[in-house]
């Protein structure tokens, strides 16, 4: 009765070692993954944080290149408009000058009249001394 009793003290001690080790392996095996998994975490929020600092670049990239491209289309308007201005101004200089022309082509066409007119009156001056003279 002695042995018996003794084998399974025995046994039972070696059953609740047995359990107790599991358990522990299990507690360090959970704290194992709890710690790697506190571990991994600020890695994705780093990597998440430096995406969203990357789109905020790119955001930034494109609003300068959008600026730039803005600036450009108000240069080239503003040029635009110098050009048309300058072809204004040339069309008038040239409207101008027509206008010149015109008006001294006329003033000398009305020139030309009034001596024709006086030379003929003038000669129907001469034309009655003679008549006159001649009778």
């Amino acid at each position: 009765m002695i042995s018996i009793k003794q084998t399974q003290d025995k046994q039972d001690s070696n059953s609740s070692n047995s359990s107790s080790n599991s358990s522990n392996s299990n507690s360090s095996s959970n704290s194992s993954n709890s710690s790697n998994s506190s571990r991994r975490r600020p890695r994705r929020i780093k990597q998440h944080q430096q995406g969203q600092q990357q789109q905020q670049l790119q955001q930034h990239q494109r609003q300068q290149q959008q600026q730039q491209q803005q600036q450009q289309q108000q240069e080239q308007q503003q040029h635009q408009q110098q050009h048309q201005q300058q072809q204004q101004q040339h069309q008038q200089h040239q409207q101008q000058q027509h206008q010149q022309h015109q008006q001294q082509h006329q003033q000398q066409q009305q020139q030309q009249q009034q001596q024709q007119q006086q030379q003929q009156h003038h000669q129907q001056q001469q034309d009655r001394v003679i008549w006159i003279c001649c009778t």
